[in-house]
């Protein structure tokens, strides 16, 4: 198996994780309050990626700090505008118009790495465009603040993207995992002092809940997103990644009865056809 087919099944693996953490985090947002959520996620992550690698967090580099700085930032306001987001919109839009990332992470790449995506990839994320327009159009979803904030998101996202393969390279992945997750530690508090009423409702399914989104969509997606990403394209990572919607929808139809019309299965539907076409394409 070749290092880029082992690194895309690996993103593949954690896109299933990420698909059910939209119905997880509406859940959530019922009883804390999005930037305290952010900041108590991190927090946990923080505390548990360190606890496990504590002689590798202790040798680390001012370059690997200031990478993960950058990379943090991003990922924090990523994980903010699309948290609010979800308090204004269902959990299976928010998943759909996040997976826009896939739109523009070529673009930036183009513009920050001068990477052009191969024939392929641009087939396959036409493809996903229309599959994601059908997923967004359903009748009565009509466009609101929720949503403008997960298309920031996805713009967000597709940044973080790009600049993980840039800075990636040569860094130790765990090092630069934990200065990311310190990063969205303090200002996902910070924040949340500010600007917010902070709203905590700790009950058993909240803090399960919480557990679960730490330590398998927080501290394990993102070290394996980290490790992997590296092997293949930003492009192509986003195209795997846009899955995400169709997973989302199930999950939210299951956990929170959100429901999808003929247009969302088509979309869903035409998203597989563009990752599998990306996927397939030479180069």
């Amino acid at each position: 198996m070749s290092p880029r087919t082992r690194a895309e099944l690996f993103l593949l693996s954690i896109t299933l994780i990420w698909g059910s953490t939209f119905a997880t985090s509406k859940y959530l947002l019922a009883s804390i309050s999005p930037l305290f959520y952010i900041g108590v996620r991190f927090a946990l992550a923080t505390s548990v990626l360190g606890l496990m690698y504590v002689g590798r967090v202790k040798t680390m580099s001012r370059e690997v700090m200031r990478k993960g700085g950058i990379l943090g930032i991003l990922l924090f306001l990523g994980f903010a505008t699309q948290t609010i987001g979800l308090q204004y919109t269902g959990a299976s839009k928010s998943a759909f118009i996040t997976g826009m990332m896939v739109v523009f992470t070529p673009i930036c790449q183009l513009l920050i790495e001068r990477k052009p995506p191969k024939l392929g990839n641009v087939i396959g994320i036409i493809l996903v465009m229309v599959g994601l327009y059908f997923l967004t159009s359903p009748a009565g979803s009509e466009f609101n603040i929720g949503d403008a904030l997960n298309l920031v998101c996805a713009v967000l996202f597709a940044l973080y993207i790009v600049y993980l393969d840039v800075f990636s390279k040569g860094s130790d992945h765990v090092q630069l995992t934990v200065a990311q997750f310190v990063v969205c530690t303090i200002l996902g508090l910070a924040t949340a002092g500010v600007g917010e009423n902070i709203r905590f409702v700790p009950t058993p399914g909240v803090l399960g809940s919480l557990l679960y989104l730490t330590v398998f969509a927080t501290v394990i997606a993102i070290t394996v997103q980290v490790r992997f990403q590296k092997d293949t394209t930003p492009t192509r990572s986003a195209v795997i990644f846009s899955i995400e919607p169709v997973l989302a929808a199930g999950f939210a139809y299951i956990l929170l009865g959100e429901m999808l019309g003929p247009l969302g299965v088509l979309g869903g539907g035409l998203i597989v056809v563009g990752v599998l076409v990306s996927e397939l394409s030479p180069g």
